[in-house]
């Protein structure tokens, strides 16, 4: 009897061990395959989602009511997180946008009236009509990480939304903002169940891995946040980031709108996003729109100063540790591709592990899934999956889908050459781009007038109010990879002056089936008064000559056999630079300018493209 006993005992410990084997077996757990995390059906369960909402408290105060300003978070994670104690990496999401912008069509500054002043009529400030009263962010991102094995996590930048502070796009606290969330992501810090309550909620189910992206504004905050160095941020994916607000409202020392939103500055941006607790408002445009951005931004002049450089996160990137995957798209007018660049170039130079995806449609577009999947995978989860031995430049071709780029071995393109173009006269038709400086002196004139667009301009057979020069036609195609660059020599009858430059492929495809990267290969702006340094403008002297130089936007782009490339230098560029009165001449040195391109295969290359037979 009694051994019978033990040998039950001894048999139902076995089933019982055998049992929690079996459990343990069946708890769901990341699952990996070729380097990227999979779908798991136990995470896909969206009905068992655990969702809920928080207050992270910052070290700053920009509201001015006295306390630390709170960020409103949002979490959701797999049911697993709790049911089983799962610890996951989180993917973050933070926005300016989440609780709606201002609707109401004005609120742009006139762009009609000379350089170097301001419009006679103020412009308009509309109010954001804040969207939800109750704590909902966002579903962004959800459905595409959760399954995966992620927890995902969204707040409102500061002053939107249901987050307490002053919006400043661009300062201090839009970087420190999700630096604070991250930090109580990793344990340091305590979240509030409420906005302005003592109660605390833990971040109990993250491993500590924290991984941002976005597009936009959404793309900046990662960038902002890395640039903090916060522990813990391990990767990010930024998306068409705004990287410098100089670069996005001026130009070479241009005051300059972004495409699509002429008229537009960084006070204008900061009414758009302004939806924030409307208690707050008046303190903040106060001191925030009405004091440092009133005083900074300095519309009439468009230098570079310190309010600009406190906004550039180029500035910022010292105490950067997260790997990046930037993606951008070479014909993004709105946030132009040098945005990406500048910081790419920056990360790789200093030793961070980096990737650049670009594409050649305009603003926004994500990487492949696979590419993003792989990072974070490796990033996140910490398997050895290799990315950073992957190719590091990924360029989408003209006519490939965005989610097949071609692979190269880096950005720009390590076989391009520079190819130095010199200018032969023309006008008022076109003159010539050629590889041999022409040693007659040769000036050609071009009339300002903001009526025409610069297509216009590009198509017109015969116009004084452009200079445009051109290679023969191509007989093979030309591959550009790089950053081109221009110097040019020049006049004007006013003391300032608008100065555009675009590169072009001709003829004009006017079809309405042309696509976004058939006609304008990249363009420039730049103000001639700042002709020293974007720090100092000043006043130039008519008739006297002056020498400028300056980058255009990157690209990467194969011009097909049978195109023309041009060079057109003209004043007012309709859709992007102030309007003044029609009527400045630019006079042009043709022996002194030049365009420097950055070729495959360099002047070899571009001499063989031009033969004739």
């Amino acid at each position: 009897m009694k051994n019978s006993c033990v040998f039950a005992f001894v048999m139902a410990s076995l089933l019982a061990i055998q049992t929690n084997i079996a459990q343990e077996t069946d708890k769901a757990i990341p699952v990996f395959k070729d380097g990227e995390a999979q779908i798991v059906e136990a995470f896909s369960k969206s009905n068992q989602w655990i969702r809920h909402d928080l207050w992270v408290e910052t070290e700053f105060d920009t509201d001015g009511d006295g306390n630390a300003d709170r960020m409103h978070v949002a979490v959701t994670r797999p049911a697993q997180t709790d049911t089983e104690k799962l610890k996951l990496p989180v993917i973050y999401v933070s926005s300016p946008y989440f609780a709606g912008v201002a609707n109401d069509g004005g609120g742009m500054w006139d762009v009609k009236h000379e350089l170097g002043e301001l419009p006679s009529v103020e412009r308009q400030h509309p109010q954001v009509t804040r969207t939800g009263e109750r704590p909902i962010i966002s579903n962004s991102h959800i459905n595409k990480w959760v399954p995966r094995g992620y927890i995902v996590v969204h707040s409102s930048s500061p002053g939107t939304g249901l987050s307490q502070g002053a919006p400043t796009i661009g300062g201090d606290n839009e970087s420190l903002a999700p630096k604070a969330v991250i930090d109580w992501l990793c344990k340091r810090i305590p979240g509030y169940t409420t906005p302005d309550g003592d109660e605390t909620v833990e971040a109990y189910w993250s491993t500590g891995n924290i991984g941002m992206t976005g597009t936009s504004y959404n793309g900046t905050i990662p960038l902002a946040a890395a640039t903090t160095g916060v522990e813990g941020l391990k990767a990010i994916i930024p998306i068409a980031p705004n990287t410098s607000y100089y670069h996005y409202y001026r130009s070479n020392g241009l005051v300059r709108s972004p495409g699509g939103y002429l008229g537009e500055d960084i006070d204008v941006l900061y009414d758009f996003i302004h939806s924030g607790d409307e208690a707050k408002r008046a303190y903040n445009n106060a001191t925030v729109r009405d004091k440092e951005m009133k005083e900074g931004m300095d519309r009439r002049s468009g230098d570079y100063n310190d309010f600009w450089a406190g906004r550039d996160y180029l500035n910022d990137m010292e105490s950067m540790k997260a790997a990046m995957l930037m993606s951008h798209g070479f014909n993004d007018w709105n946030v132009m591709p040098e945005h990406s660049y500048r910081i790419y170039k920056a990360a790789k130079e200093m030793g961070l592990p980096c990737q650049i995806y670009y594409h050649q449609k305009g603003h926004g577009g994500p990487p492949p899934m696979r590419l993003m999947n792989r990072w974070f995978t490796r990033y996140l989860h910490g398997v050895e999956n290799e990315v950073e031995n992957d190719p590091k430049a990924w360029i989408v071709r003209e006519h490939d889908h965005e989610m097949e780029p071609t692979p190269y071995d880096d950005y720009p393109n390590p076989e391009a050459e520079t190819v130095s173009l010199y200018l032969s006269p023309g006008a008022p038709a076109s003159g010539q781009l050629l590889l041999e400086q022409q040693n007659t002196q040769a000036e050609e004139t071009l009339i300002d007038n903001y009526s025409f667009s610069g297509s216009s301009l590009a198509m017109a057979a015969v116009t004084n109010h452009r200079l445009i020069y051109c290679t023969p036609v191509l007989n093979e195609d030309i591959h550009i990879s790089g950053v081109p660059s221009i110097t040019v020599r020049l006049a004007c009858s006013k003391p300032a002056a608008n100065l555009s430059v675009w590169l072009v492929s001709l003829p004009w495809n006017e079809s309405r089936r042309a696509k976004i990267n058939d006609n304008i290969i990249t363009r420039g702006w730049a103000d001639p008064q700042n002709h020293r340094s974007i720090r100092k403008s000043s006043p130039l002297k008519p008739g006297k000559f002056y020498e400028i130089s300056f980058d255009l936007m990157p690209d990467d782009q194969i011009i097909p056999k049978g195109q023309q490339i041009g060079l057109m230098i003209f004043s007012s560029d309709r859709e992007y630079t102030l309007w003044p009165q029609p009527g400045t001449e630019l006079t042009i040195d043709l022996n002194k300018t030049k365009i420097d391109i950055p070729i495959i295969g360099g002047s070899q290359q571009f001499r063989q493209s031009i033969l004739t037979d």
